[in-house]
């Protein structure tokens, strides 16, 4: 069957970060980034004052909830990845979703977002990290100045990743009510741009783009590549940087009982007092 004119493009192989991640895994993987998160999302989860029962967990690689918030919810279900993005879920079944370091390979976020909208219960909450933002500039502008120097040309290296104002837009289209985003911006040192890569690889996170390149790498480009690395974005001692930022999101299942936004024009005070006061203060 042809696709529809409105269908997501298919930007990443599913099946590819299926399989690297189950290779990371069997390995010594790379957490410091699930670890992180993994902390992060046990204290947002303790700042909200209500009980969640059923809960799903959203093709994490790895496990994101653990003790002491996973023993608040009655069951925990996690869903793994698959290489189609339809989720296993009923209408109004659960409490609260939850996904780590996923969203950023989903072809079809606003198709994933809806899914999971329509799966929780009026005020349910979704709570996800996903990477985006500018992550792995450093290695996106190393590699296109190495291929385009070596090569005659750029090919896709590092995926293209939402930034946080689209990430919002995207809750409110999917139905979300008070949604919520912030950035964690993450900088790690390596010794070298192949370290690096090293990291990714154990992540499970290297190139899964469907129109990435086939070929092996030059070795002149690779060399290349990592030379530009260390000369653009090398501290004093050597050791270069990688940005890595975790976009937070979260959103509520409508509710009549939620708080809701202003009518325009129902302020009891202007913007100029409002100013006022702020000067007063200081």
């Amino acid at each position: 069957m042809a696709p529809t004119q409105n269908a997501a493009p298919i930007l990443f192989d599913r099946a590819l970060l299926r399989m690297r991640q189950h290779r990371a895994l069997r390995g010594e993987p790379a957490t410091f980034l699930l670890d992180r998160v993994t902390e992060d999302m046990e204290e947002r989860l303790h700042a909200v004052l209500r009980d969640f029962a059923e809960v799903a967990d959203i093709w994490t690689p790895g496990e994101v909830l653990r003790a002491p918030s996973r023993d608040r919810f009655k069951s925990v279900a996690h869903i793994d990845l698959s290489d189609q993005e339809t989720l296993p879920l009923q209408p109004e079944s659960l409490d609260l979703v939850v996904s780590a370091l996923a969203f950023q390979f989903v072809n079809d976020l606003p198709g994933v977002l809806a899914q999971i909208r329509r799966a929780l219960k009026p005020d349910g909450l979704l709570l996800a990290a996903m990477i985006g933002g500018d992550t792995l500039t450093e290695l996106r502008q190393s590699f296109a100045s190495a291929e385009a120097e070596c090569e005659g040309g750029v090919s896709p290296r590092v995926a293209p990743f939402a930034d946080l104002r689209d990430v919002g837009a995207l809750l409110q289209r999917a139905g979300f009510a008070l949604p919520v985003t912030d950035v964690d911006r993450i900088v790690v040192r390596y010794d070298s741009a192949f370290a690096l890569m090293q990291d990714l690889r154990r992540m499970g996170a290297t190139n899964i783009l469907v129109e990435r390149r086939r070929m092996p790498t030059r070795r002149v480009t690779m060399l290349r590549m990592a030379q530009i690395y260390g000369e653009r974005f090398a501290d004093s001692d050597g050791r270069i940087r990688a940005t890595f930022d975790v976009i937070w999101l979260s959103g509520w299942a409508p509710h009549e009982s939620q708080q809701k936004p202003l009518q325009p024009g129902s302020a009891k005070a202007g913007l100029a007092e409002a100013v006022r006061g702020t000067v007063k203060r200081e």
